[in-house]
């Protein structure tokens, strides 16, 4: 395992294009622009305030750059650094800007949510989209591209609406059995949406295409609901965290659960691995302690700190077989952990200086070798798995990984 130098970042804005060819980072109103394989600059832009927000487009052609306290937008292009693109939403404000899914659409959230704004890079056409719901994940597009799903508040109730992202027609327009929506999110295979409610309460509701009901599923009632969800890649699961410390598993047949997967405080199977971090205490020579002992001495004698489990803990269980495969018990608090595109590893942060990989093979801890205060708060893969950005509060650097065999041992 190797890693790069350490360069200047701001906000841990950084990101690896869909291609896998560059690397674009904010540091304060610039962007630069690396190739992934040299690290050497491509193309630096200078933008008209610091940068907030930024997205590469799905051919890696362009990259927007939003600066929400102005209520601006620009759009920078790779083949033709001259040319440059500003959208500005004026006293509407602005508060979300992202790509649509062929990357020559702009879609800008106005402040207070009272519209989305449709930009055409290639038409300069404008269109606009009533009353978006805001939402923990209003927006959702299918993986190919052709639909947008949009949460919708209007008259006290909500509702969907889906478009077609080649003209933005809009497509289906129905309410849902929802007393407040908190996010919305497509199958991979675009066929069904997932719409929950509230966290007061817990119902999660399954739609077709056409805007049908599919089905509803409720847990319990009286108490807090639902916490996060997530689609399986092959849309045959739809796991969701819940509020009692809970994953329950639906199938994509019956949409009835299938598994609940709990975090017990004793792990009680002899079958389940349970990796626990350590730390050794630094070796102190008692003839050359001195009393009273310095500020140096005291913070290494006494640094150890006392958490609770599960914030420190990463749960990994066996979808083959339904049950818990692995726990990660680490030190400090987990701050981010993310699959590999690629194969099974799983890369984890906790704000030290380390970063973590699992793989069903083992679990290794690396330390990242930069001078200085290098916290590693987050991180994210290339494409090809072979390559991990991991972001401090001010700094990034890459960390490249050898062979799965070479690399746990």
């Amino acid at each position: 395992m190797n890693f790069s130098e350490c360069f200047k970042l701001s906000s841990q804005l950084c990101k690896f294009s869909p291609d896998g060819k560059f690397l674009a980072s904010g540091v304060q109103y610039r962007l630069v622009v690396r190739s992934t394989n040299t690290l050497q600059i491509l193309q630096l832009f200078t933008c008209l305030d610091q940068i907030q927000h930024i997205e590469w487009s799905s051919d890696s052609l362009f990259i927007l750059c939003a600066m929400y306290k102005r209520g601006i937008v620009q759009v920078w292009s790779l083949e033709q650094p001259d040319w440059h693109c500003k959208v500005d939403e004026g006293s509407a404000g602005l508060v979300a800007s992202c790509w649509s899914p062929d990357g020559r659409h702009i879609l800008n959230t106005t402040e207070f949510h009272l519209r989305i704004t449709v930009w055409s890079l290639c038409t300069k056409s404008v269109s606009y989209i009533k009353y978006p719901k805001a939402c923990q994940q209003g927006i959702a597009f299918t993986k190919d591209g052709r639909y947008m799903a949009l949460a919708e508040r209007r008259d006290c109730k909500d509702y969907i609406s889906l478009f077609v992202c080649s003209d933005w027609q809009l497509l289906r327009h129905f309410d849902t059995e929802t007393q407040d929506i908190a996010g919305i999110e497509w199958a991979p295979n675009g066929c069904v949406l997932a719409v929950w409610d509230t966290c007061l309460e817990y119902k999660i509701l399954l739609y077709s295409l056409d805007g049908r009901l599919l089905s509803t599923y409720r847990a319990y009632e009286w108490s807090l609901g639902i916490k996060s969800v997530s689609w399986s890649p092959s849309s045959q699961f739809l796991a969701i965290g819940s509020y009692d410390e809970k994953v329950r598993i639906l199938n994509h047949v019956t949409w009835k659960k299938i598994a609940d997967f709990e975090h017990p405080v004793t792990v009680a199977s002899p079958k389940t691995v349970v990796y626990k971090e350590t730390e050794k205490s630094p070796a102190v020579e008692m003839d050359k302690l001195l009393f009273p002992p310095s500020k140096t001495e005291a913070s290494s004698l006494f640094s150890t700190k006392s958490k609770y489990n599960i914030p420190n803990a990463v749960w990994i269980w066996d979808m083959q077989q339904m049950k818990l495969f692995v726990v990660l018990e680490q030190l400090c608090t987990v701050q981010l952990f993310q699959w590999d595109p690629q194969q099974s590893r799983l890369a984890i942060c906790t704000a030290n200086s380390r970063v973590y990989l699992w793989s069903p093979a083992g679990c290794v801890s690396v330390q990242v070798p930069m001078e200085g205060d290098f916290q590693v708060i987050s991180l994210c893969w290339h494409s090809s798995g072979n390559s991990l950005a991991l972001m401090s509060k001010e700094n990034f650097c890459l960390c490249y990984l050898e062979s799965e065999a070479e690399e746990v041992k």
